[in-house]
């Protein structure tokens, strides 16, 4: 058959246009259909927005100035909104012209509109101005992404009642807040406002902070965020919600009453399928419409693929750019990508922030794997005292049998950063003398794994002389 385009993608976002940009790249004609802003959560309302918020707390309120130089900085005076939001909408906006620049380079068709699935190869587009066409294709990949979660029972008013979208238009600072979810988005937001000096307080379900994590990295974030100032409800959810005159009001199933300025709920995303058609066609979906795909982020209808948030876990941008590239690999056997690393890096954007790659300790007990840990501390570095982080931590987990690394958890400054060295050697299937051979400039916080890894053989040789002995 004939068809307009080779490749029809739905939703402009990491995965979309990622995805969209590889097919074009190798010659395919390509559509891309957006109902909104480009950029999707992750240029929106989440992954830079936030990250950006964070370096903004991090300014106003000198945080980092205290380290340095022990002075007790305070926020400036009279700090308004529109001063906190500034750099975010900047950012925001110099990401829309990158976009923008991407898809002309690639002579990919923009189209304006909200899409759904006529049949396996046909998408029916309705233009905000109520003109309708359909785009046949051979391929369509869904990137539609999330958006939060909204319980029934809550009364969302997006001003004193907000999500994680919503929270990026709040019209004042508050002086009090409560978070319901301690995962990404609330914690990285508890610890925005903390830093800003407003009174939060984190309400979860759990027993403590992000429980994937490894616990000791957990314990010390935790930690840390205490010592800014937050308070922390585990154990707990919110059984009564409701608003009172200027406030909200939260009754949680401990038994305590809170009433506070801003009210933040972080209890999770759905994906965003409502009107694609998807049921009709028989895409199989999962929980909050979760799109079921194969290895290759093929659905069940063969030409239709999906990548991204709406997929589901882990859904981070990275990993949702790098699904879209190898579906358009798959989907046009293009011969050019390997399949995507079984070694996902994660951080998370706190204060401080974490980032990790591989086993954690308790994984190692629950799988049965004989290990040893190495440390090292920012705190014994010449880098961590220049840059006053005292705090910060790298541990490293590796084999007892043949020193192979499986894990490298990271908590301080540039964890975000320094954890793709770990990640490369696991990946590689390498050793934890990786860290041993290299030279690293100093001072720097990179030798924090050479220093983690001498810990660590410490403990090894031990081992090996013992069973030598033995």
């Amino acid at each position: 058959m004939s068809y307009q385009y080779d490749l029809v993608v739905i939703g402009c976002g990491p995965a979309g246009e990622k995805g969209a940009a590889r097919a074009a790249y190798h010659g395919k004609k390509v559509a891309v259909v957006e109902r909104s802003d480009l950029g999707g959560a992750g240029i929106n309302t989440g992954t830079l927005p936030s990250k950006t918020l964070r370096e903004t707390a991090l300014y106003y309120s000198g945080l980092r100035q205290r380290g340095l130089y022990g002075i007790d900085y305070s926020l400036r005076e009279g700090l308004t909104v529109q001063d906190f939001m500034f750099r975010k909408q900047q950012v925001v906006q110099k990401h829309w012209e990158l976009i923008h620049r991407n898809l002309a380079r690639h002579h990919i068709d923009l189209i304006c509109g909200t899409a759904s699935l006529k049949d396996a190869h046909t998408v029916h587009v309705v233009s905000p101005e109520d003109e309708q066409q359909d785009l046949t294709a051979e391929v369509i990949l869904i990137a539609t992404g999330s958006s939060p979660n909204h319980p029934p029972e809550i009364p969302f008013d997006h001003q004193f009642i907000c999500d994680s979208d919503s929270i990026l238009r709040i019209e004042r600072i508050p002086k009090t807040m409560v978070i319901v979810g301690g995962g990404v988005i609330g914690s990285e937001y508890a610890c925005i406002f903390t830093a800003l000096g407003v009174q939060v307080t984190l309400v979860d379900g759990r027993d403590r902070l992000l429980p994937y994590l490894d616990r000791e990295i957990s314990d010390r974030l935790q930690a840390q965020m205490r010592a800014l100032g937050l308070r922390f409800v585990f154990n707990a959810r919110t059984t009564t919600t409701s608003m009172v005159d200027d406030h909200a009001h939260v009754e949680l199933s401990t038994g305590e009453s809170l009433d506070t300025d801003l009210l933040l709920m972080a209890a999770g995303r759905q994906s965003n399928i409502e009107g694609l058609g998807l049921e009709a066609l028989g895409i199989d979906l999962g929980k909050r419409g979760l799109i079921l795909v194969n290895g290759k982020y093929q659905t069940t209808v063969p030409n239709i693929y999906a990548a991204g948030d709406v997929i589901g876990f882990p859904a981070l941008a990275s990993t949702s750019i790098e699904q879209a590239r190898t579906a358009m690999v798959n989907a046009f056997d293009l011969h050019f990508k390997e399949p995507l690393s079984g070694v996902v890096p994660l951080a998370v954007y706190t204060i401080p922030e974490i980032a990790t790659a591989g086993l954690t300790e308790e994984q190692c007990q629950e799988q049965g794997i004989p290990y040893f840990v190495g440390r090292s501390y920012y705190e014994k570095s010449p880098r961590g005292q220049i840059i006053g982080d005292m705090s910060g931590m790298l541990k490293l987990i590796f084999a007892r049998e043949n020193k192979k690394l499986l894990g490298v958890h990271h908590i301080g400054e540039m964890s975000s950063e320094l954890v793709h060295l770990g990640a490369q050697v696991i990946a590689a299937g390498g050793t934890v003398d990786e860290f041993i051979r290299p030279v690293y400039n100093y001072p720097t916080l990179s030798d924090s794994y050479k220093y983690a890894a001498y810990d660590g053989l410490t403990y090894w040789e031990e081992w090996m002389l013992g069973q030598t002995k033995s």
